[in-house]
């Protein structure tokens, strides 16, 4: 069983997350990018029952019909996605104190990828979500 723990940039927000890698993977959506300022986001997965915040309480944002981003009100680091209606939850890998634990599997919503970003890494990439084939 994996523990691992992470936290924001100041440090106000730190989390511990407990259990088995369930996946982890680049997305590439346009609400991935626009709520990080990122051209890709690195995320992994873990049961939502084994996340917890150690230190302080995250603000929230409805990004969107399915889930909310989590993030530190002083910092504005983002945290994680949290579906509203979760069986996992989403951390930002970079989050993570030790990320390299948690190497991306794959990519998905490759559709919606920046034409400049050449990601030539063997990774298996779906057009969409995670069960949309390759």
């Amino acid at each position: 069983m994996m523990s691992l723990t992470g936290g924001c940039h100041c440090g106000r927000l730190r989390y511990v997350v407990t259990g088995e890698l369930v996946e982890a993977g680049y997305c590439h959506c346009n609400i991935c990018r626009r709520t990080t300022g990122a051209p890709v986001l690195a995320f992994a997965s873990f049961a939502v029952e084994g996340f917890s915040y150690s230190q302080g309480q995250p603000a929230v944002y409805l990004s969107s019909s399915r889930g909310q981003r989590e993030y530190c009100a002083s910092c504005g680091t983002q945290i994680c996605h949290r579906a509203l209606a979760p069986v996992t939850i989403d951390i930002n890998t970079g989050t993570l104190d030790k990320p390299e634990m948690a190497p991306p599997q794959f990519h998905i919503h490759v559709q919606e990828a920046l034409s400049w970003l050449l990601t030539d890494d063997g990774l298996p990439r779906y057009q969409q979500g995670r069960m949309s084939g390759g």
